[in-house]
């Protein structure tokens, strides 16, 4: 595995295997969902009978601490905290449903960035998290 992904409130791992588990709420449907752990691919992987309508806006949640994932500086993304290489890193990425926009972010600031909707996001908020 070359990504670990961690809540950010109770540092539980969230893929104890190549899939990222959250829980994706939108309205009343509460789903848990599983996303591709490399940043950059966007794949989801959903329940059986579950839609995801490209533009809704989800609300996501660590599944074992059910704290929200939505962040203060940005409340359009949410965000991970991933270890790779020996490295923690904070990765930040869109709530709407068929956006592509994440953003990786160390403690110096912005490392790297994903997908082709990253202009719908001001990059100075990564200079101050």
């Amino acid at each position: 595995m070359r990504w670990t992904y961690l809540c950010p409130h109770c540092g539980a791992m969230l893929n104890p295997d190549e899939t990222v588990i959250l829980v994706g709420q939108h309205g009343d449907t509460r789903i848990l969902l599983g996303f591709h752990p490399e940043p950059g691919t966007y794949r989801a992987y959903l329940p059986p009978g579950a839609d995801v309508i490209e533009g809704t806006v989800w609300e996501f949640s660590c599944p074992l601490c059910h704290a929200s994932l939505v962040t203060d500086v940005a409340p359009e993304l949410c965000a991970l905290d991933m270890l790779t290489s020996g490295k923690r890193l904070r990765v930040y990425f869109s709530r709407m449903a068929g956006e592509q926009a994440t953003f990786v972010v160390s403690a110096e600031g912005l490392v790297e960035r994903y997908g082709h909707d990253l202009q719908r996001h001001s990059l100075d908020i990564f200079e101050h998290v």
